[in-house]
């Protein structure tokens, strides 16, 4: 018995439900309901939803090859072949919607009352503590934040590979929900936007080999064991730099409030793990505080998380472990301050920080002068908050109320800022980061008889206005 017309028919059934569900889904721009000051920037959002466009339209179109061979050639063909070359449209599909969906959360939250503006705000201040002129950084891609659950924070950079295959078109900067208080707020985003800069400037290819090679003409197994260690971990180490860098002590109790955790888990390092176990991941960061900002202050924390976490209470090896990573951490930061890559064209790591203007003491001096005149405040770039809030928060001259309180009405401002300056600067055109187009063309449906199954006219005209 020929079964290859009931399987002709089958699947082009199929087929044509595929087109039916993909045209359901919409740009977001048609059906979110945020307010204009809870918006991603118009660059994220244009590059977002050309992504997005772009893959229906390519799928549109291998599915309507598809019926146009099972209309003709392919309708001859062994059912098994037919079912094949469905299946591999079943799975582009089901990464269509992958890709819809890993973007969803972050648009959709913008709709929540609050949040959508708070997470604005963010994308402003994530923004300004990339942007470093006269650097690779000056230029920096669009980035939009979103709120999860749970104690991890995490950044899928521009251009890095996503679920269901592609590129992803912004950088997502995910924030744990739980951090969204003081310092911990700029800590965490600072960190994330830290791993794109990373990325940018190619640190981890310029660092490695020379880490490598102390590890490798190490004179001790104590040396070896430190170097090997701390190259496993470089890209949070430098994410870390990042952030106290930019935000000075505030970068550091940041930190520590994130990893503020039952004393078995600070002291205990994971294999797996990435990140340097956080009692030494404390103690490193003071003292990378304390190369680029030399304070009495840096000491003083890192005694005091000693003291919480005393380390002679973990086990032998581990307490073997912490000496020889603190006996190697002078050598290591000054590496890391002084390290030129080629991206930076002979500036050493260090000059990327504001090291001039984010001393303890100026810090300081510049926050008494806000409270004298508190519309300063609402002048001044987002990481220059931070850190200036952070650093009044480690003199005990800010409470963590009012702390609170300033920061959640400077981010609403930021964000609001931002929306009435892009409002005035409308049609500049897309960010030069989105992602290039990849020649796909629209396609409205299956090239038969029957009335085509049409893209949305509103996604349609999107993509041949390109």
């Amino acid at each position: 018995m020929d079964l290859r017309p009931a399987a002709t028919a089958l699947l082009e059934g199929e087929a044509r439900a595929l087109l039916t569900r993909l045209n359901r889904v919409t740009p977001f721009a048609l059906h979110e309901t945020m307010v204009p000051a809870a918006s991603p920037s118009a660059a994220a959002q244009s590059a977002i939803e050309r992504f997005l466009m772009e893959g229906r339209a390519r799928l549109r179109g291998r599915v309507g090859a598809y019926l146009e061979w099972l209309d003709g050639p392919g309708g001859e063909r062994d059912p098994e072949w037919q079912q094949h070359q469905f299946s591999l449209l079943r799975w582009e599909f089901n990464s269509v919607l992958t890709h819809f969906d890993l973007f969803q959360e972050a648009v959709t939250q913008r709709s929540e009352r609050d949040v959508g503006v708070q997470l604005a705000g963010l994308d402003v201040a994530a923004v300004d503590a990339l942007t470093t002129p006269g650097t690779p950084l000056a230029d920096p891609p669009p980035i939009v934040c979103y709120l999860a659950r749970g104690p991890g924070g995490a950044i899928r950079r521009v251009h890095t590979r996503i679920p269901g295959g592609g590129r992803s078109p912004v950088s997502l900067i995910r924030i744990p929900r739980e951090r969204m208080v003081g310092y911990g707020i700029g800590a965490s985003l600072v960190h994330e936007v830290g791993h794109q800069a990373v990325a940018q400037l190619g640190l981890l290819g310029s660092l490695r080999p020379v880490l490598y090679d102390i590890e490798r003409h190490a004179r001790t197994a104590a040396e070896r064991t430190a170097f090997r260690y701390w190259g496993l971990t470089l890209s949070e180490v430098l994410a870390d730099l990042f952030a106290v860098g930019k935000l000075g002590i505030g970068g550091t109790l940041g930190l520590m409030a994130v990893v503020s955790l039952p004393r078995r888990l600070v002291l205990a390092p994971a294999l797996d793990d990435p990140h340097p176990f956080p009692y030494i991941r404390v103690r490193l960061s003071c003292a990378l505080g304390d190369a680029l900002y030399p304070h009495p202050q840096w000491g003083e924390l890192s005694a005091l998380w000693a003291t919480l976490y005393p380390p002679h209470r973990a086990p032998r090896e581990l307490r073997r472990l912490t000496g020889i990573l603190e006996g190697s951490m002078p050598r290591f930061v000054r590496l890391l301050a002084g390290h030129r890559p080629p991206s930076l064209s002979g500036a050493r790591l260090a000059d990327l920080m504001p090291r001039s203007s984010h001393t303890p003491a100026l810090l300081l001096s510049r926050y008494r002068r806000w409270v004298r005149r508190p519309a300063l405040l609402r002048t001044a770039p987002p990481t220059l908050v931070f850190a200036v809030l952070g650093q009044a928060r480690a003199a005990s001259l800010i409470t963590p109320e009012e702390e609170s309180r300033l920061l959640g009405e400077l981010i609403a401002h930021w964000a609001l800022s931002s929306t009435l300056d892009a409002l005035a600067f409308r049609g500049a055109g897309l960010h030069r980061y989105a992602a290039p187009p990849r020649g796909a063309t629209s396609h409205d449906g299956a090239a038969d008889k029957r009335q085509p199954i049409a893209a949305h006219p509103a996604e349609r005209s999107a993509l041949d206005s390109r």
